[in-house]
């Protein structure tokens, strides 16, 4: 389930979304927040979600900067981290000295020409450049409008170095496949629930898992359904359903 589309975007009239989790996890049904977050570190996020009155753990948590880290830690790579602030915590104890990658998240207010050029240089001087992405999406939403996610920095990187970065987050099918393995189910037997298009219902289509789309959050009516079937959602709805989640599966 996405965290933003569902859980923080809640219309008026709706009986409380945790009250529906709950009902979840009292079915049997095993249950999964998959967030592209990287603004806050994990134990930021979980928080926040508590303070807004969910019942929800950090081990119940599939995010993108965890994963990074356990693959710099794993290649022996030194990043240059083009982070949020408050991300920077997941990275603890790492060596950034003298870096040979760059991870790139949702910086906000730390991108600026001075940062993106840093982070070109790094990458430009390695004879083989390792950009890893915490996410690509376009855009999210925020109660004063939408904003610039991390895709479109990590687009100009790539552009500027001729490289592709390394997608750690929605919608890459990995992100998908270390959820399902962290819950122990099958693609075949879960069903994702998100407001994005691409991000949640086209990632997790790729894997082979059913999708449900939720019309809150950053979802528009010109986006969807997609006119590829890669990407248009199993089901359709106003908002986290009422309807059981069992009787979808």
């Amino acid at each position: 389930m996405c965290i933003h589309g569902n859980l923080m975007k809640e219309p008026k009239g709706c009986q409380p979304r945790d009250r529906q989790m709950c009902g979840i996890k009292q079915s049997g049904l095993k249950l999964r927040f998959c967030t592209n977050e990287s603004q806050k570190s994990r134990d930021k996020f979980v928080g926040l979600l508590r303070r807004l009155g969910f019942d929800i753990s950090v081990n119940e948590i599939t995010s993108p900067a965890p994963a990074a880290r356990q693959i710099l830690k794993e290649r022996g790579l030194r990043p240059y981290l083009l982070v949020h602030d408050d991300v920077r915590s997941e990275f603890e104890g790492m060596d950034t000295s003298d870096p040979n990658c760059v991870v790139i998240g949702d910086a906000g207010d730390g991108f600026s020409y001075q940062s993106m050029n840093e982070a070109f240089r790094v990458l430009i001087n390695l004879e083989n450049p390792v950009l890893l992405s915490l996410g690509k999406g376009r855009y999210y939403k925020e109660t004063d409008g939408l904003m610039l996610d991390v895709g479109p920095y990590m687009r100009a990187l790539e552009y500027a170095c001729d490289i592709h970065a390394e997608v750690v987050g929605k919608p890459a099918p990995e992100f998908f496949r270390a959820a399902l393995k962290e819950m122990g189910t099958e693609a075949h037997e879960t069903l994702m629930i998100g407001d994005d298009i691409v991000g949640d219902v086209g990632g997790a289509r790729c894997c082979g898992m059913r999708a449900l789309q939720v019309r809150t959050g950053k979802f528009r009516c010109d986006l969807s359904p997609s006119t590829s079937a890669d990407c248009s959602p199993c089901i359709l709805c106003a908002s986290f359903p009422c309807t059981p989640i069992n009787q979808m599966l």
